[in-house]
């Protein structure tokens, strides 16, 4: 993990290179694509590694963990819909990157992971990064229901169905995105909380996560 902090001419035109293959793969949202050109990936990185950081890959980061892919943070994001000042919940805090692009996009970031090493390596790294997002340790798959009602709920591991738990946390009009299938494969899933016991649900692309764990996951 890298700690030295330097974004200089070179990052900043790998990244410009980055989202233009973003929008070539068809992300639209202009205020996503401001944030991925915004947040610097490399810091994410081990220095051996840099030359990977943007390319658009998921990238091992220890503890059989990814940073993920920047189209799939990049796909996430478009589909919650942030806005200035949304609440919302992360699950799964991994290398914290997906954290940093929601946080650029004006969110008010609740974060859980339950890989101590990540956890505590996590919230050294952010905060300095200028990314001081609220930062939990436990079991992502409750949530976090001291602090619901969530805006959003983003679930950044692929789960085997949508924790009931989890919808709960919503408040009316909210949306949860979630990859759901089995360890091998996941469609990633929009619900839509209209109203206190209904919800729309829609099933979008294939994804290949890393598997949800916890009471109600795997």
């Amino acid at each position: 993990m890298a700690y030295k902090f330097v974004d200089n001419y070179r990052e900043q035109g790998a990244r410009k290179k980055l989202v233009a293959l973003l929008e070539g793969r068809g992300i639209s949202d202009k205020a996503v694509l401001k944030a991925i050109g915004k947040v610097p990936r490399h810091f994410f990185f081990d220095e051996t590694f840099w030359n990977q950081s943007y390319r658009d890959i998921a990238f091992p980061i220890g503890d059989g963990q990814t940073i993920s892919q920047p189209y799939t943070v990049a796909y996430q994001s478009e589909l919650l819909h942030i806005k200035k000042g949304d609440k919302v919940l992360e699950i799964g805090t991994g290398s914290g990157y997906q954290t940093c692009v929601l946080m650029e996009l004006g969110a008010k970031v609740f974060t859980i992971e339950r890989q101590r090493k990540i956890y505590d390596r996590t919230i050294k790294v952010l905060p300095g990064m200028g990314y001081p997002a609220h930062f939990f340790y436990g079991d992502g798959s409750k949530g976090i229901p001291t602090y619901a009602p969530y805006d959003k709920i983003i679930v950044t591991a692929g789960a085997p169905f949508v924790p009931e738990v989890m919808l709960k946390q919503l408040r009316i009009g909210g949306i949860l995105v979630i990859p759901v299938g089995d360890e091998k494969s996941q469609k990633m899933i929009t619900v839509i909380r209209v109203s206190e016991n209904d919800y729309d649900r829609i099933e979008l692309d294939t994804f290949r996560f890393v598997p949800l764990l916890g009471d109600q996951a795997w």
